[in-house]
């Protein structure tokens, strides 16, 4: 708290600012100064209205132990100046009794008999207050079930009387009346009572989070996966790293490990790892642990148990070590329990869910479904998938001449004998093979460094695959290999091209086409001056030579530099064709097809491309037929044949399978193929792609691709409507060490929060919403180089903080976009945030927003001047009509109701006679329909209202907008019904 409240005024705001904090040790903190600054004053008010603060702090902060010491207070103070209580601090005085025997029974070490003792309190204290007993019958019947008594009685004087102004909210009571038919075993009734909650029909502080976690295993085994699913990822967000709500989490977890989704528990445990040490509840603690363990006892079945998971601070757990912890733990706290209230029903109910077997084995829950072994410590990248037996020869001379063999054809079984070889090599026992086939170890070495050196490029690490093409050079020298030192050397410099230029945009463009021209002038200088190349190195240097006037291509775009591409291509393709090169052939047949589509000569690429799959075919090397399909599938989109696309990236996505694993860019075929199904209509199918795209990419280590997909489908489920998709998505990626860690573009990781944000919207969870958009206006706002993401930023956070009621932060964050727009210009964005603010202001405060909303409108006054004066064409409804209409619903929600009309008198006017198009009609009849409801119900002026509407109904039904008329005609009667 930065200052101590002088006054009791400052002392209210400052609880009232208390309020608006989540739960949790800084507001517990705060709610502690406050009640000792409340004693200052000689009011005894104050101080009821700071201790029912701190008592909701302690309660909902998980901390019991401390809630009945506060309702202590209150009740003395009560007892002593019961006049100081009106009614409002009478009800949340009685009301909290129920939250003092709710802490009393998380308690062990509180006796049973203090437990009935206070039950007793209570109904005394009701009975003398002249109240209803339903609340104290319903705490009876919550002790009897904590205890393991028989319930049947205690449930029927609860549940069989009226509710009172006291008795817990419909939602609470619910959730009781389900759990008690779900603890005699009927999950179909228990289901059927809980469905107003499930349905979010019913809710308050805790619930549906609470019903749905407890929910979750019925649903499971009465049939309903996908229910279950559904609430699982709604529920789990309502209570996720909440001390008070431990308990469901922990159910949340056993839940992942009942339906084959351990890799999931064990990110939410890893997420909800402040609960092992902040939870202050002993039994929520229990419910927790138990949880925790019924999830770590399953992925130590499954064969990882060593595992990382994470637990209690101060020190690295396995999954073993914390199962082990974790059980211990829980097994004593049920003990304790069982022991205060002299029955097992602790022990067995903890018994029974750790011995429940799995109710499925797999139920994908999330859009990113990983299994255990992705979740291993980060390791060396794994080999190859291991091609046909036959492939990788046992004997080591065989094996070092297969290796050169196949990596000369160019064929991706190279790669898993390179990697057995470099295993090999390794061993300190290894012996080189004295074979004059095979030649001297050094030669070997550069085989190996220069196959590492091209994995390196393969992952855009240009220093590295430079370093180690140059290091596998001077050992080819040495070996006397002149021709593979050649082809060594050009490959550094081609990676040395690849490395990112200094500079921005243009320059950095042209810096790297520059590098590029000189790699190839240097390229073909080492292939003039290196004597004695076979013909297959020969080849090689030409597929480098018209590689490097490719990447040109494809930097600048320019069509001056397409031509040279297609000549060094004709050079490789007529000397690979003369040595039977067939894997050089059909390259050069790529690298022409791709020289056309980047030319923008997508027909002709075309037909290079079907020329080539002839060939491939028919002669082969098979293994570049999925490549091929590839490039014809993005032409094919190109050209708006999504159907072929579909069916020639699908082909390439089946003839890919046959192959290494890392052969084929598998992760590109399904980004296209994710393209190709939103033309065709399907966007399930586009989700499954790109968010297999996505996998595979952060599986090779393309991190920053994986997350670009990840955000694509997380934009995508968002525009689906699958909301909780959505965020789900979006926390397991923001969750990822290496975004806390800062290692992955900022930008990127922006990009992600703002589709979170947005989620949080759709989702209806405004206050979670504008939290996370005020956070990235704030950071956004040191983005000097892009003001227009920052004007975008600060615009939808006004409209949210306008949402919540908040005009005035709303106000400065128009005010950030506003300074952002002038030198970014967003006219239309901008407008759009200002006239909406306008609105919300007029709507929530009526006759006194009315200045705080003109003042909105005013600032969309000004854009619009800025857009007409700049030439700018809205995509939507023009600014100046846009704007007119706004100023007459603004000014109607006010009471401004001559003004609202004259607004939408100008409105009309600038929007002209409706035509054919059915978006002008619909904004031209909601136009009239707003004037004339102004000018007949709040002006009372029926009858031009009447004229008014009977004309424009006249007009848009002989245009055929029979439809738009539905509203002008039935406001018509309305005002000739009250006429």
């Amino acid at each position: 708290m930065p200052t101590t409240p002088q006054t009791t005024d400052e002392l209210y705001q400052a609880l009232q600012d208390n309020d608006q904090r989540p739960y949790g040790r800084t507001r517990t903190v705060t709610a502690e100064e406050l009640v000792d600054a409340a004693e200052q004053f000689d009011e005894p008010v104050p101080l009821v209205h700071a201790l029912l603060e701190l008592q909701e702090a302690y309660t909902y902060g998980s901390e019991p132990r401390k809630s009945p010491v506060v309702f202590a207070r209150l009740l003395t103070l009560f007892d002593e100046q019961p006049d100081v209580f009106d009614e409002r601090l009478r009800h949340q005085l009685f009301w909290r009794f129920k939250w003092v025997a709710h802490a009393l029974r998380q308690l062990p070490e509180i006796p049973l008999a203090s437990l009935r003792q206070w039950l007793t309190e209570m109904r005394d204290r009701y009975e003398k207050e002249g109240l209803g007993l339903q609340p104290y019958y319903g705490q009876a019947y919550q002790l009897a079930a904590h205890v393991g008594e028989d319930t049947t009685l205690a449930y029927e004087l609860w549940a069989a009387r009226a509710r009172t102004r006291l008795s817990d909210c419909e939602a609470c009571e619910t959730c009781q009346r389900a759990l008690y038919h779900l603890a005699a075993g009927d999950d179909e009734r228990a289901l059927r009572v809980w469905e107003p909650v499930l349905a979010g029909k019913e809710s308050c502080q805790e619930e549906p989070a609470r019903s749905v976690s407890h929910a979750l295993l019925p649903l499971l085994r009465t049939g309903r996966a996908d229910r279950a699913r559904e609430l699982h990822l709604a529920g789990y967000r309502g209570c996720r790293r909440n001390p008070s709500m431990s308990a469901e989490v922990g159910r949340h977890l056993e839940f992942c490990a009942l339906t084959g989704n351990e890799a999931r528990g064990l990110e939410l445990l890893a997420e909800n790892r402040n609960l092992f040490d902040e939870v202050d509840s002993p039994l929520d603690q229990l419910d927790f642990l138990t949880g925790v363990e019924v999830l770590l006892r399953r992925v130590e079945s499954l064969g990882h148990g060593d595992l990382p998971a994470a637990g209690y601070a101060g020190r690295i757990w396995t999954v073993a070590g914390l199962r082990a912890e974790a059980g211990g733990r829980a097994d004593d706290l049920a003990a304790r329990f069982d022991a205060r209230n002299g029955t097992t029903t602790h022990a067995d109910r903890r018994r029974t869910r750790l011995d429940r077997a799995p109710v499925l084995d797999a139920l994908e829950l999330t859009l990113r479904t990983r299994a255990l072994d992705e979740l291993a410590p980060a390791a060396p990248a794994a080999a190859p998938t291991a091609p046909a037996a036959d492939a990788v020869p046992e004997a080591l001379p065989d094996l070092i001449r297969r290796a050169r063999e196949l990596d000369e054809l160019g064929h991706p079984d190279a790669r898993a004998c390179w990697a057995r070889l470099r295993t090999r090599v390794a061993d300190r026992a290894y012996v080189h093979p004295d074979d004059a086939t095979v030649g001297p170890l050094v030669r070997l070495r550069a085989d190996l460094l220069d196959d590492e050196a091209g994995r390196a490029g393969e992952r855009d690490e240009y220093a590295d695959a430079a370093a180690l093409h140059e290091e596998a050079a001077a050992l080819y020298e040495d070996a006397g290999r002149p021709g593979d030192a050649a082809i060594s050397r050009a490959c550094a410099l081609l990676a040395t091209a690849e490395l990112p230029a200094d500079g921005d945009g243009d320059g950095a463009s042209e810096a790297k086409a520059a590098a590029l021209t000189a790699a190839h002038a240097s390229i073909v200088r080492l292939h003039e001056q290196t004597p004695g190349l076979s013909p297959h190195q020969e080849a090689r240097l030409l597929r480098l030579r018209v590689t490097a006037l490719a990447l040109r291509l494809q930097t600048t775009g320019g069509d001056e530099h397409a031509a040279p591409v297609l000549a060094e291509a004709d050079l490789l393709l007529a000397f690979a064709g003369r040595h039977g090169i067939i894997g050089q052939v059909s390259g050069a047949l790529l690298l022409r097809a791709s020289t056309f589509a980047m030319s923008g000569d997508l027909p002709a690429a075309v037909t290079e491309t079907d020329a080539l799959l002839d060939r491939l075919r028919a002669q082969g090397p098979a293994w570049h037929l999925p490549r091929t399909l590839s490039l014809r599938g993005r032409l094919r989109l190109g050209l708006g044949d999504a159907e072929g696309a579909h069916a020639d990236l699908s082909e390439g996505l089946r003839l890919a399978a046959e192959w290494p694993a890392d052969a084929i860019d598998t992760a590109r075929l399904h980004g296209d193929l994710a393209e190709a199904c939103m033309r065709l209509g399907r966007p399930d199918d586009a989700l499954r792609h790109l968010t297999r795209s996505a996998e595979l990419e952060l599986r090779r280590g393309s991190r920053t691709d994986a997350y670009c997909a990840y955000s694509n489908a997380a934009q995508l489920s968002l525009d689906l409507g699958r909301v909780e998709d959505c965020i789900a998505l979006l926390d397991s990626l923001l969750a990822e060490p290496a975004v806390a860690a800062g290692e992955l573009d900022e930008r990127l990781v922006a990009q992600l929060r703002l589709t979170r944000a947005r989620a949080l919207h759709a989702g209806e969870d405004l206050k979670a919403a504008t939290a996370e958009f005020a956070a990235l206006a704030a950071e956004s706002a040191g983005w000097d180089d892009d003001p227009g993401s920052h004007a975008m930023i600060a615009a939808e956070t006004a409209v949210l903080l306008g949402e919540s009621g908040e005009f005035d932060r709303a106000r400065e964050a128009a005010g950030q976009a506003l300074a952002a727009h002038a030198r970014d210009p967003r006219y239309e964005l901008l407008s759009n945030c200002l006239r909406e603010l306008a609105r919300l202001q007029a709507q929530q405060q009526g006759p006194e927003g009315l200045a705080g909303a003109r003042a909105f409108l005013a600032d969309a006054g000004r854009v619009a001047d800025e857009a007409r004066a700049a030439g700018y064409e809205a995509h939507g409804r023009p600014l100046d009509t846009a704007l007119a209409y706004e100023h007459g619903r603004v000014n109607a929600y006010a009471g401004a109701h001559e003004e609202s009309l004259a607004a939408l008198e100008q409105a009309l006017a600038l929007l002209g006679e409706p035509g054919t198009d059915g978006d002008r009609a619909g904004e031209w009849a909601e136009c009239v329909r707003l004037a004339g409801a102004v000018e007949g119900i709040y002006l009372e002026r029926p009858a031009p209202a009447l004229a008014r509407l009977d004309a424009a109904v006249a007009r848009l039904t002989a245009l055929g907008h029979t439809e738009e008329t539905e509203a002008l005609t039935a406001l018509a009667a309305r005002l000739r019904d009250e006429r």
